[in-house]
Formats: C-alpha cells, sequence, structure tokens
C-alpha cells in the first residue's frame, strides 16, 4: 500500500481514537454532574487524564496529517499503550475478552498504519 494511503488511514484512526475518547470523557463529566462516583478525587483525575489524553490523540492525528515525524511516534506509543489496557482486560476476575478485542484490534490496526506512513531516509524531513 502507498505511504499516502497508509497516512491517512494513520490520521482517521487516530481522529477516531480522539473522537472515542472525547465522547467518554462526556460521559465522565456526567457522572461526575449526577454524583454517579465513589471518589470526587479519583473521578477528577480521571477526567483530566482524559482530557489530555483525548488532546493529545487529536494533536498526533494533526501532526501525522501534516507530516510531523513526532505525530508518529507519539501515535505509536498511545497504541503500545492501548495495547496494554487490553492485555490486562484479559487478566484477573473481571476479564473481558471483547473489550479487549475493541481495544487491541483498532490499536494493531493504528500502529500498523502508522509504521506504514514512515517517510524512507531520503526523504527530505518536513520537521
Amino acid at each position: 500500500m502507498s505511504r499516502i494511503f497508509m497516512q491517512r488511514a494513520a490520521v482517521s484512526l487516530l481522529a477516531v481514537e480522539a473522537i472515542g475518547l472525547a465522547a467518554l470523557t462526556v460521559w465522565e463529566v456526567i457522572s461526575l454532574v449526577r454524583g454517579d462516583l465513589s471518589s470526587l478525587a479519583t473521578s477528577l483525575a480521571l477526567l483530566v487524564m482524559s482530557l489530555l489524553a483525548t488532546s493529545a490523540l487529536a494533536a498526533f492525528a494533526f501532526a501525522v496529517h501534516t507530516g510531523r515525524a513526532w505525530g508518529r511516534s507519539g501515535g505509536i506509543v498511545a497504541q503500545v499503550l492501548i495495547f496494554a489496557v487490553a492485555v490486562g482486560a484479559v487478566q484477573g476476575a473481571d476479564a473481558h475478552w471483547g473489550i479487549a478485542a475493541a481495544l487491541a484490534l483498532p490499536a494493531i490496526a493504528t500502529f500498523a498504519a502508522l509504521i506504514g506512513s514512515a517517510r524512507r531516509a531520503d526523504e527530505a524531513p518536513r520537521d
């Protein structure tokens, strides 16, 4: 597949992940407002981390779109972390293969698209 196709796929997948995490963040805010929480401090910390992760994924998508290497690097790290969470979802008493698959499969696809979008060494860098 062409590098341009892989770049567009990577941008799209990173953007979809950012949108999904934004939706989860909205759900966290709604739960916070309703009082559906066991610890206010934990809920606020999770909300802040979700906002930061959403912003990071959106920034990575934009950076990959503009051909910046740091966007691919950050996106790859994010996919490795998502895959680690997926592995954790199949361990312990509350193991759930469906959740693991829902996390792991997009992470693997995005990882592959990010690797495939890398430019050759002889191409001029844009950073």
